[in-house]
């Protein structure tokens, strides 16, 4: 221990002799280190921004809307079909073990009035309160949910998005309030948390969240899809001990069990725009996805060999897509990093063979009176790991303070990273004993007479 400390000391000295040569070899070092830093936290800053959005969106949502429906051989377009019905959502969340949540939803997009004020929002969402657990929204800014109770009634209540309530509202509560949509009158019973933009840019905050039963029967107006299901079919049939049934005075007489195994009716629902499904976990979706496919074929009634009337978009195919391209992108900005170090520790091993060439008569004197070779290989590479250790934690700080500059200028999100951190001082120390070997062990093996002779 006495020994190394000895050399140590004597390494240290011989740094100190040139601080300025000391300084600038170990800039190449402080800006890699730097740069690594920068961009690890900078790269994690944007996953996590990138995880908030798909949260935001909900990891494990899965969403139906009707197939693309065709008039005399032109397609006309994805949703324009009539197959969705409520009952749908409930067989879903019924007969579907892997799923959790389920939520239908009817869009409409209309002016909103509050005052002398209005706003055209992006969406105007009729749904149920399990829509807010599907997209892990239900911590509200202020205020409540509606109920299923108020869907069942097409309670005139409704949820308002941040930006919709500020251009509405500007700063003052909306809770209370009364909006006009369409003609129909809206209580606003809840205001929620700002979420921001999704994946594609759009306002998520710019919407309003009403019954999905107000939106279609009093906001939009209702339509009708086929159940696909008929009505329960009485067995009776004429016989000749009820030829004449009794005749009563009344205006529209009942429809008779004859009559109703004659001419079977076709019930008929509501028709919904999508229904949004939230699965256990994003490793089930494959499996709720063909279970949901399977009952919904089998209850549309879909014959074998005919394409789906629903299409199903699993948006984890999206974010994995997006995520997939953050690594990259991390991974290539690293890597231009990494450069920088290998840049710095070229540049210490030309300083140290520059240093073995200057201190040759030293490195002479010292072997010349007792010193052994591993004992010069120690001194040189102890400075070179000085260099670069010392270069490495200035790097640490010049990096960290690279990314709250970058956050607090650009506003773009960074995150420290203790494991970069500690992974950059580990690889700076690695560059000096790297690049530091060959100019210590050319110095271990010079010949004490030739380096005393050395002019």
């Amino acid at each position: 221990m006495a020994a190394f400390l000895r050399i140590f000391y004597t390494a240290f000295r011989a740094l100190r002799r040139n601080v300025m040569r000391s300084a600038l070899t170990s800039l190449g070092i402080i800006v890699g280190i730097a740069a690594v830093i920068a961009m690890v936290e900078i790269g994690q800053g944007s996953a996590d921004a990138l995880a908030r959005r798909i949260a935001s969106m909900g990891a494990n949502v899965v969403q139906i809307d009707p197939a693309a429906g065709h008039v005399l051989g032109v397609n006309a377009g994805a949703g324009t079909t009539r197959t969705l019905i409520p009952q749908d959502c409930a067989a879903i969340l019924a007969q579907c073990p892997e799923v959790r949540w389920a939520a239908p939803g009817v869009d409409c997009r209309m002016q909103v009035i509050y005052g002398h004020r209005n706003w055209a929002p992006w969406n105007i969402l009729g749904t149920a309160p399990a829509y807010l657990e599907v997209r892990h929204w239900t911590n509200l800014a202020a205020g409540a949910m509606f109920t299923d109770d108020d869907v069942r009634r097409t309670a005139c209540v409704c949820l308002i998005g941040q930006t919709t309530a500020h251009a509405l509202f500007d700063n003052q509560s909306p809770i209370g309030k009364l909006v006009r949509v369409n003609g129909v009158r809206l209580k606003v019973v809840g205001e929620l948390q700002a979420i921001g933009p999704n994946m594609m840019g759009r306002d998520q905050d710019d919407l309003l969240i009403v019954p999905w039963t107000t939106v279609k029967y009093r906001i939009s107006g209702g339509r009708l899809a086929f159940a696909g299901q008929s009505s329960t079919v009485s067995t009776a049939v004429n016989t000749l001990d009820a030829l004449y049934p009794e005749t009563q005075l009344r205006l529209y007489p009942p429809v008779s069990s004859v009559q109703t195994a004659d001419r079977p009716l076709i019930h008929r629902a509501p028709d919904i725009d999508d229904i949004y499904v939230a699965v256990d976990s994003t490793q089930d979706i494959p499996a709720a996805i063909t279970d949901m496919r399977s009952l919904l074929r089998a209850r549309h009634r879909v014959p074998p060999g005919q394409p789906d009337d629903i299409r199903i978009r699993n948006w984890t195919e999206i974010t994995q897509a997006l995520g997939s391209t953050t690594r990259l992108m991390g991974r290539l900005l690293l890597s231009v990093a990494l450069i920088s170090l290998v840049v710095g520790g070229v540049g210490i091993m030309n300083i140290m063979l520059v240093s073995v060439t200057e201190r040759t008569r030293e490195i002479g004197l010292r072997m010349a009176v007792g010193a052994r070779a591993r004992d010069i290989l120690r001194q040189f590479l102890l400075e070179a790991l000085l260099l670069t250790s010392a270069g490495g934690l200035v790097g640490l700080a010049v990096g960290r303070l690279a990314a709250l500059g970058v956050t607090h200028f650009l506003h773009w999100p960074t995150v420290a990273s203790p494991l970069a951190m500690l992974a950059a001082v580990g690889v700076s120390a690695g560059v000096g004993i790297i690049f530091g070997f060959y100019p210590a062990w050319k110095a271990s093996r010079l010949d004490p007479i030739e380096a005393l002779r050395f002019e």
